[in-house]
């Protein structure tokens, strides 16, 4: 899977997850917490979507996500559907 296409899966989950977040301003360099306002309870949700959509598990993840764009390399590092 490309890193553009799980971008763009990544921003529909941030729009069901976060829809006051206007996702024509998401870049892969955009904050998870500063600047799409993630919290515990948001974070939580992402994560569950995004397992679910690419079929993952960030279970004994100790690197952070701080950006959209270091959820995207881990998806494309341990997604193994196409």
């Amino acid at each position: 899977m490309t890193k553009e296409k799980v971008f763009e899966d990544l921003k529909e989950i941030i729009t069901a997850v976060r829809p006051s977040v206007d996702v024509s301003t998401v870049s892969l360099e955009s904050t998870l917490l500063g600047d799409l306002g993630i919290d515990s309870l948001s974070m939580l949700l992402l994560s569950l979507a995004t397992e679910n959509k690419f079929n993952i598990r960030f279970e004994g993840n100790n690197e952070p996500f701080n950006t959209v764009g270091d959820v995207c390399d881990y998806v494309v590092q341990h997604c193994t559907t196409e």
